[in-house]
């Protein structure tokens, strides 16, 4: 089978399926495993992220998305190269129009193809969905058996943080904020992630997307433990972009940044994609929040700023 992904966390999906050898093309936000980044990419940005601050990305996305009566989009798809790549299956996604290329770009490419190409949208909005994601790729694939081991693994690590969590006394009030500038509160299944780890996740609606908060709402919600999780950046972007973000107003009185309880993450990684780092993203919001139970998290998993 000759698959294209056009979601990095679906390229994570196919490889921790063992079928790394069959793809025949990614994204060019695809970079896990590393040993995927010399395939062929066939989208990209018409945003520079690297160059630009939280706040005029934010804007950028907002005005890109709505040309063409609400139809336009970030990215740009290599349609000659997916011709030429001739996929037997494409794995894309409708749910967010700033995580992947349009899937009606993605459907009007592969209607070019003289033969049948299998186009399959994945929409995952809960852990639960993304197990699916796994099962369902598996399906497609015929690897059956291997999702159905890679989603028991997933399942017996989040076993283990949940029976930990279970005897924790004290669930700090947390806020995972999934953009700096303006300000966005979390949704999917980030608030699943906080529950698990042992976390006061009533900030936040899960299963639905994150959307934008306000000054008032975080002061209201008076974080303990504030995670920063700015969708696509790794702690290093975080770090980059924090000198010039205009945080809400109030911030420095939160009782987070007060007791010097703000993190940065690897929010790519293990926060934004939904793939199985997820499960990773958990175990490192558990020693975030419970270092008493899980030990302190490592500088490669989480930074305090």
């Amino acid at each position: 089978m000759r698959i294209v992904s056009l979601l990095p966390s679906t390229t994570e999906i196919v490889c921790a399926l063992g079928l790394e050898d069959e793809l025949v093309g990614i994204t060019h936000e695809c970079d896990f495993p590393a040993s995927v980044t010399g395939k062929p990419r066939l989208t990209s940005s018409r945003i520079s992220q690297e160059t630009m601050t939280s706040k005029e990305i934010d804007h950028a996305v907002r005005s890109q998305l709505a040309q063409l009566d609400g139809h336009g989009s970030i990215y740009d798809l290599d349609e000659a190269r997916l011709r030429e790549l001739n996929p037997d299956l494409i794995l894309t996604q409708e749910l967010c129009d700033v995580c992947a290329v349009s899937y009606k770009t993605v459907e009007r490419a592969a209607r070019m193809f003289e033969a049948g190409v299998r186009v399959v949208s994945l929409e995952p909005n809960t852990i639960g969905d993304i197990f699916e994601n796994i099962r369902t790729v598996g399906e497609l694939t015929e690897r059956n058996s291997a999702a159905a081991q890679l989603v028991g693994d997933l399942n017996t690590r989040l076993d283990r943080v949940r029976e930990l969590t279970a005897r924790v006394d004290y669930r700090p009030r947390t806020l995972m904020l999934e953009w700096l500038e303006p300000a966005f509160a979390p949704g999917h299944w980030v608030p699943e992630q906080v529950a698990i780890a042992g976390g006061d996740q009533g900030f936040g609606q899960p299963g639905r997307p994150s959307q934008t908060t306000t000054a008032e709402e975080i002061r209201d919600h008076a974080p303990e433990v504030i995670v920063l999780i700015p969708c696509g950046y790794y702690k290093e972007d975080i770090l980059r972009q924090l000198p010039s973000a205009n945080l809400p107003a109030g911030w420095e009185n939160l009782p987070a940044v007060r007791n010097g309880e703000v993190w940065a993450t690897d929010a790519t990684s293990y926060f934004s994609r939904p793939g199985p780092r997820v499960v990773e993203g958990v175990e490192i919001l558990a020693r975030i929040l419970h270092p008493e139970v899980f030990g302190p998290p490592t500088n490669d998993q989480a930074l305090r700023v």
